[in-house]
């Protein structure tokens, strides 16, 4: 009789240590957010204020080519950076909650399983074409999951393509200016 309550105290404890583990990563992940933002705020400002100096010290309209190519192509160079750095941070984090998530589905299985194990053997005589019913039903959630994670590691590595695409096409205008 007691182990149906402590099973449920089980399950109730591994979902609590579940959601801690999520909101530690959710918590990590917004800090490195707001360390990268002010960073990139405060190199932002350093350099805005550089540019401004430099400007002001042009004397001929004939020295803003010059100008213009010495101070865009570092600010473009740092934006490249800082998406990269934000795609960097954000697929790091969904990571890791994939890797929480691919935990529990699996435990969940594991207890299901085991539940549908249970249940079989305290079953009614005639009830024995249910479970394979439900282990096809889970079965088929499952696959399901599956395809739905596949096609995200598509998506991220797609996104890494584009990236790696997009990183060498701002060089070229660094090369071009010098």
């Amino acid at each position: 009789m007691t182990a149906i309550p402590e099973q449920f105290s089980a399950l109730g404890k591994a979902q609590l240590d579940a959601a801690l583990r999520f909101a530690t990563v959710a918590a990590e992940s917004a800090e490195k957010l707001v360390d990268l933002q002010l960073k990139t705020a405060r190199t932002a400002f350093s350099d805005g204020a550089k540019n401004v100096k430099a400007f002001s010290e042009v004397k001929d309209v004939a020295e803003l080519p010059a100008w213009s190519s010495a101070n865009m192509q570092p600010g473009i160079d740092k934006a490249t950076a800082y998406a990269r750095s934000l795609y960097d941070l954000a697929s790091g984090t969904q990571s890791e909650i994939n890797a929480l998530l691919e935990g529990q589905i699996a435990e969940f299985n594991k207890q299901l399983s085991a539940a549908l194990e249970a249940a079989v053997k305290a079953a009614p005589a005639g009830s024995e074409a249910l479970i394979p019913s439900l282990k096809s039903v889970i079965g088929t959630a499952n696959s399901v999951y599956e395809s739905i994670a596949k096609a995200g590691k598509q998506l991220a590595a797609m996104t890494e393509a584009n990236l790696a695409t997009m990183a060498p096409a701002a060089t070229p205008a660094k090369k071009k200016s010098a």
